[in-house]
């Protein structure tokens, strides 16, 4: 019988050294989450495979044998697994955490964890790459809580805003691998400058409130903390284009080598967006470009990155003047835009803004022990652009000039055209230590050093009638420097179920301007600032996925330049002061995630736009000393079915200033006429802010989601639509809503958007994507500008607002190899 079993092996022998079959499986995390991405390599011989969107992977036309199959991912400990493979077989996998991941180091120091008594966000790449049809990076971040967008142009494609608890984009901090992106004298973040960026993020957090200490400027509404490109282990080249409405095409290129011989990495990104703008000649042509190279070891990783980008809008920013949006006998009431309007009658086609900027960053993260980590960055930022413009009949003396004889004419005004220049350069060091000496102990020491120099002047490039000048005469200059130090440290302690948070931050600046400003006033100025940051938590933690915090928080945040610009030398601008108080509660499950939070901002010295004006005729921010934001909010994610998923946010709060003074300038006296209002509401503040995104999964690849967000009424100035005592609304104006008003209307809007992804044999990724925005075509305003004054004894309101698109769409389609 031996012999007859051994005859029989012999003869399958061979059979079974030809069987082709097969190893596969799906690669997770411990807590069961799919890791797409993760490589899988079968050692010997020497194969790999990259897990897809759902986590698996296989490997097929294997023979019976040994094998010892390898996984890893970034941020997770490499496995390896060996198997005897007799038939098909599936192997699952399952990762833990990394007890070290490099790149981690590098905005860790700036942001919240899962525990943080701190009101906070997480976006994925994959969140991001699920709406990024082109539209700016405000608009990928547009269903967080607390959030409104607004659009100059209409669709989301040119020159775009971001508010987080009706504070404005001066007040949010962003940074970009914890380097500030704000502007130094603006404090604005122009994501314009830096179009498709979300094509090149890994991930990012938004915070609310003051947060956690960063870079920059303060947090006074909520904070933007961007992580570029991370580790890929295996090589990619990913197409995408997107296009739609209004002549919008996005074109983008992503292409990496993976890691190469286990060092080194390279990753580059090439994008073009343009679009016609919903608003008429609101068209927006931009490029850029993303490069990173990156070495690693066991314990560190050096990175450089070149980030580049290079706009060119129409200008759309002025907006629609009331009494042509409430013309309804226009076709055009909704669209006209007026800035570039000639004397002809024509349209000046080179009224636009032009600015080009590059980002350079060298990243170096070291892990110096099992307890300590370092991170630092040196940057340069180098910009440099300018905005021309159309002036009809404008006074040569605005411009330093004399009037000019020729023959009987005196020239005292022409047409003529303009360029203001921005010419800057940003750059610095940030760093941070982090140190571990305990499980249940962690400190980081951070803080950077920042210097900007800004050359701002103009020329005039272009007159109608002779005004004594050659082309490119330069009318003003002025210089302007800052110096931006801050260190700070934290510490986070967890006794069992307690974590007590603390972090201070000092921050010392220094700033200066001097020469001619563009009014050709002396522009001589500085101010030196010391300010001092405290913040303190507790988290208690109820379950192992649930738990309540508290916090407060202490936040300083500097006038811009225009508010020392715009400021008499006897009435300087004061430095605004906020205590911020949080508290919520929050739950992780795997059929619901969520948390609610409550909020109180007491603000002190903050500034608001009076409507008085300065000695040159310019409105003037003021200090106001007292007010506050308080609200409640909400964010939830339900698994309603294996096929539905349901997100929910939404914000309900009060914005209020104290005793505030209010000024109307009175044409008929040349006097101010003030009214003084005991409480009143903060202007762009909505009560009510809400969005839901309800997705279906009808089957593998495929999902379809239906989005709608809500914003109630905002008040264009801190006046709530209230005028002074004695005056009411102009008779002429009475038949137009628009021009009665100072404020938005509340608007509902709701989107599409469906996607499918598959795959073939040579092309790991296939993506189809439609968003429909705006579906129902809702009229609606998301932005505006109000300047009321009193004429004939009545108050004449000049308002201007930013009609959004009616029904638009983008299409794309999106290849990965």
């Amino acid at each position: 019988m031996k012999n007859v079993f051994a005859a029989i092996f012999a003869l399958l022998l061979p059979v079974m050294a030809s069987a082709q079959l097969s190893i596969s499986g799906k690669v997770t995390n411990t807590s069961g989450e799919a890791l797409p991405g993760a490589t899988i390599t079968v050692l010997n011989p020497s194969l790999s495979v990259v897990a897809d969107a759902n986590g698996k992977y296989a490997f097929t036309n294997l023979k019976p044998g040994s094998y010892t199959l390898q996984a890893s991912y970034v941020g997770y400990q490499t496995i390896n697994k060996s198997i005897v493979l007799g038939a098909n077989t599936i192997v699952d996998l399952s990762l833990n955490n990394g007890t070290f991941t490099a790149e981690e180091v590098t905005v860790s120091a700036t942001r919240a964890v899962k525990n943080s008594p701190t009101a906070f966000t997480n976006l994925s790449k994959k969140d991001l790459a699920k709406n990024n049809f082109g539209q700016d990076l405000p608009y990928l971040l547009s269903l967080t809580p607390s959030v409104v967008t607004t659009s100059d142009a209409g669709a989301g494609i040119g020159y775009t805003g971001i508010r987080i608890r009706g504070s404005d984009a001066t007040r949010v901090n962003v940074t970009i691998n914890g380097i500030p992106l704000n502007d130094a004298e603006s404090q604005g973040s122009y994501f314009i400058d830096l179009p498709d960026l979300a094509s090149s993020v890994d991930n990012i957090q938004v915070q609310r409130g003051v947060g956690t200490s960063t870079n920059g400027a303060g947090a006074f509404g909520g904070s933007i903390n961007i992580q570029t490109t991370t580790r890929r282990d295996t090589a990619y080249t990913e197409i995408n284009t997107s296009a739609g409405s209004y002549g919008s095409i996005k074109n983008t290129v992503n292409a990496g080598t993976g890691l190469l011989g286990g060092h080194f990495s390279l990753d580059g990104r090439l994008s073009r967006i343009h679009s016609n703008g919903y608003i008429d000649r609101a068209s927006s042509d931009l490029k850029s470009l993303y490069l990173s190279a990156a070495w690693y070891t066991k314990n560190s990783t050096i990175r450089a990155n070149v980030i580049s980008g290079h706009e060119r809008t129409y200008q759309a920013w002025n907006g629609i003047a009331d009494y042509v949006i409430g013309d309804n006998t226009r076709s055009d009431n909704r669209t006209y835009n007026e800035l570039g309007l000639m004397s002809n009658g024509s349209f000046y086609k080179d009224q636009t803004d032009n600015y080009l900027q590059n980002h350079y960053q060298l990243l170096y993260d070291q892990k110096i022990s099992d307890k300590l980590s370092f991170s630092g960055a040196l940057h340069y930022t180098k910009g440099s652009g300018y905005y021309e413009e159309y002036r009809n009949a404008d006074n040569v003396a605005n411009y330093g000039l004399k009037p000019v004889i020729i023959g009987a004419d005196t020239i005292k005004a022409t047409d003529l055209v303009r360029r203001l220049w921005l010419d800057n350069k940003f750059y610095g060091v940030t760093y941070a230590l982090k140190y571990q000496p305990q499980t249940n102990l962690n400190m980081t020491l951070g803080g950077a050093y920042n210097q900007y120099e800004g050359a701002h002047f103009g020329d005039v490039i272009y007159t109608k009638e002779s005004a004594g000048i050659g082309p490119n005469y330069e009318y003003y200059r002025d210089n302007a420097k800052k110096n931006d130090f801050n260190i700070f440290y934290r510490a986070e302690w967890h006794i069992n179920k307690v974590l007590l948070y603390a972090d201070a931050q000092y921050r010392h600046i220094y700033y200066s301007f001097y020469g001619i400003d563009k009014n050709l006033n002396n522009a001589q100025q500085s101010a030196e600032l010391n300010f001092f940051n405290p913040k303190a938590g507790i988290t208690y933690q109820l379950t192992e996925h649930s738990n309540i915090y508290a916090s407060f928080a202490v936040g300083n945040h500097e006038p811009n330049r225009d508010d020392y610009v715009d400021s008499p030398p006897q009435n300087r601008p004061k430095s605004e002061n906020l205590k911020d108080f949080e508290a919520g509660y929050r739950t992780v499950g795997k059929i619901f995630s969520g948390g609610i939070n409550g909020f109180y901002m007491l603000y002190k010295n903050q500034l608001v736009l009076t409507g008085s004006l300065n000695d040159v005729g310019s409105a003037v921010r003021t200090n106001v000393k007292d007010s506050y934001r308080a609200g409640i909010e909400l964010d939830g994610k339900a698994r309603l079915a294996s096929w539905v998923n349901w997100g929910l946010t939404a914000t309900l709060s009060t914005n209020k200033i104290k005793n505030y003074s209010q000024f109307f300038s009175n044409y008929d006296n040349g006097s101010l006429v003030g009214e003084t209002f005991k409480t009143t509401t903060i202007a762009y503040s909505p009560s009510l802010t809400a969005a839901s995104i309800i997705s279906f999964i009808p089957f593998k690849g495929a999902e379809f989601a239906f989005i709608s967000k809500y914003i109630s009424k905002q008040y264009l100035d801190n006046t709530m639509n209230q005028n002074p005592a004695g005056f009411s609304i102009a008779p002429d104006n009475l038949s137009n809503p628009y021009a009665t008003n100072r404020y938005l209307k509340g608007y509902f809007t709701s989107d599409v958007r469906l996607r499918y992804d598959f795959s073939i044999r040579s092309v790991k990724n296939i993506g189809l994507g439609l968003q429909v925005n705006n579906i129902f075509s809702k009229k609606y305003e998301a932005n505006g500008a109000t300047y009321p004054d009193i004429e004939g004894g009545h108050v004449v309101n000049y308002n201007y607002f930013f009609p959004q698109a009616p029904r638009n769409f983008m299409a794309s389609l999106s290849l990965n190899f």
